[in-house]
């Protein structure tokens, strides 16, 4: 394979450190004591690296018509913007200003000899030094500087001329006796017998680098070197509570002038520590531990925009949390509506917002939050079923036991809801429910964003498509009459129940009027209504 940073290995970088990240998430949240022992670096981690790659898949997607692959720049600033997005904890955010770094090198250079690397890599280690208000060696910082310092005295040395494969060689090298090392620089980390768990998390995406580069991944990091397990192993609970520290961590993406942000760090800085901002060019994620999570929010407020606040209570971490249900239900639902409606069945919902699918993390934190042996997995959406299926694996591995019915739309997965039974054994209500799901025709509609050829015909901008089971069978100009010949057409093969999704802003009268098409033409269905707010097609149909 050609040993270098092209679009392709891009991609495949990203597909390697997910994989990577997911074979280690458990052992490095395992060793997450600082700066907070709350057991989630793998994790946050993870889900910072999946963002990073729905992003580089976006790019290729969009070049799928084409004969020629995305510019390597096109894929690396994508990487770097979706781990900027979806930054989760201290430790991602890091890792995407990291990235953010290399891109600035990168992105303004044609892929080729391994020269290019070592200066990215080490803006890279600059840059998240930079993002970190009070900076602390023998972290995810000390291995990103190793990382860079390695690459460059390999180009020192002439091996770049054997082209950039010996390069993140070198880099991944240095970055592994740095990690080691961890121990013997923070005392924290020396009392409880580990390394960094970001620095641990940075080496498997730096192992990821070189397997997309040389073909060959380098051998994982010795088990070995992990040996904390519980608190309460002598001296690992005093490593985990340096003081009690603060009780909020809050996150945000934060649009704001780089001035604006000056200031906003400042400001943060006197509220709380493990102070983290990174981006630029306008858009900035906020990472801080705060006593007031408010403060911290309004002062984003005074600076920009903020959005996609989460804030996280650290109490929560040592809570003890209540027994395992025997049995739940995880279901992925287009519109506030229908989670509401799935919530008071007693499912656990996610919900997928117009074009923003939900990532295989969201789901297996839904699988999480169940808090269940056993979890049926509707991912209610046919474009689903790659992710649903990583996110059934994943619980697995955690001990989970998971059935994922390929339910491929909303309306499926409420039949299947409906004849869900918690008290029968798990494989006869698998059963059942994969059953009714099978039973039950899906049909939406949706309106034509521009002329195209389909099923059923050539349409126009602004007309209504009929899709059944996937496929566009009907076209219109009305709403409700497109919807009776749906009904029509799929009524024709029988049914004994018409579901109706009414999406954001349809007025009752459609339902009302199809409710009487379908009475008046067939006696022995029965038609239900549900108000599914805002989502993707304005109508969901269901026959069963």
């Amino acid at each position: 394979m050609p040993h270098t940073l092209d679009a392709t290995t891009v991609r495949n970088w990203c597909s390697l450190s997910l994989e990577a990240l997911g074979r280690e998430r458990e052992e490095i949240d395992a060793i997450n004591v600082y700066p907070v022992a709350d057991g989630d670096t793998g994790t946050n981690l993870y889900l910072t690296l999946e963002s990073a790659a729905r992003a580089v898949e976006a790019v290729f997607a969009a070049h799928e018509t084409g004969d020629s692959e995305p510019a390597p720049a096109d894929a690396v600033r994508a990487m770097a913007h979706g781990a900027l997005i979806g930054a989760r904890g201290n430790s991602g955010t890091i890792l995407a200003q990291l990235l953010r770094g290399m891109t600035q090198v990168l992105a303004d250079e044609t892929p080729g000899d391994g020269h290019h690397l070592a200066p990215a890599l080490r803006r890279a280690a600059e840059l998240a030094r930079e993002a970190v208000a009070h900076p602390a060696e023998g972290t995810i910082l000390t291995v990103a500087d190793a990382a860079a310092e390695a690459a460059e005295r390999a180009a020192e040395a002439g091996e770049a001329r054997a082209g950039t494969a010996a390069t993140v060689r070198a880099a991944y090298a240095g970055a592994r006796a740095a990690l080691a090392a961890t121990p013997g620089q923070l005392a924290v980390l020396g009392r409880a017998g580990v390394v960094d768990a970001g620095g641990r998390g940075l080496l498997a995406v730096l192992g990821a680098l070189v397997g997309s580069v040389t073909g060959h991944a380098p051998p994982a990091f010795p088990v070995s070197h992990r040996r904390y397990e519980d608190p309460s192993v002598p001296g690992a609970a005093e490593s985990c509570a340096e003081g009690d520290g603060p009780a909020f961590e809050v996150i945000y993406l934060l649009e704001a002038d780089d001035s604006a942000v000056a200031r906003l760090r400042d400001r943060l800085d006197g509220l709380g520590d493990s102070l983290v901002v990174v981006g630029g060019d306008g858009l900035w994620n906020v990472h801080i531990h705060v006593d007031d999570a408010g403060a911290a929010v309004e002062a984003g407020v005074e600076a920009g925009r903020p959005y996609r606040i989460r804030i996280s209570h650290f109490g929560a971490v040592a809570e003890r949390r209540p027994e395992r249900v025997q049995r739940a239900v995880v279901a992925v639902v287009p519109g506030e509506g229908l989670a509401g409606l799935c919530a008071e069945a007693g499912a656990t919902t996610v919900l997928a917002r117009p074009g923003e699918p939900p990532a295989s993390g969201e789901l297996v934190e839904a699988i999480r939050r169940a808090h269940a042996h056993e979890v049926v997995l509707l991912p209610n959406d046919a474009d689903l079923r790659h992710t649903a299926a990583a996110a059934a694996e994943q619980a697995r591995t955690e001990g989970v036991r998971v059935a994922l019915i390929p339910t491929r739309a909303a309306v499926q997965g409420i039949a299947a809801l409906a004849v869900h039974q918690p008290d029968r054994r798990f494989d006869e209500d698998v059963v059942a429910m994969t059953s009714a799901a099978g039973a039950t025709r899906y049909a939406e509609l949706a309106v034509a964003e521009r002329q195209s050829w389909t099923m059923a015909g050539v349409c126009q901008a602004g007309d209504v498509l009929g899709l059944i089971d996937g496929d566009v069978a009907v076209i219109g100009a009305d709403l409700a009459a497109t919807a009776e010949a749906v009904l029509s057409r799929m009524l024709a093969a029988g049914g004994e129940l018409v579901t109706l999704v009414l999406g954001e802003g349809l007025p009752d009268a459609l339902a009302e009027g199809l409710e009487l098409y379908v009475r008046e033409g067939h006696l022995a269905v029965d038609t239900v209504v549900y108000r599914g707010g805002r989502q993707s097609a304005p109508l969901l149909i269901g026959v069963e």
